[in-house]
């Protein structure tokens, strides 16, 4: 879970902005990169970063 916790707390310190991404003109639910983008930006696939967030991944 440490790890998860630690990806959160990084992904919704980065902005869009900050890492070359272009701000669309839809609200955000939460703040920092969505899952998508971070995932898009590390070269792995959503559900990687999602089972990696959650702690599911145990490799």
């Amino acid at each position: 879970m440490e790890l998860g916790q630690f990806l959160r707390a990084r992904r919704t310190q980065t902005r869009p902005e900050q890492v070359g991404l272009t701000v669309g003109t839809g609200l955000r639910r939460t703040p920092g990169l969505r899952r998508e983008e971070l995932a898009t930006l590390a070269g792995i696939s959503i559900d990687y970063y999602v089972r990696l967030e959650r702690g599911k991944e145990t490799r």
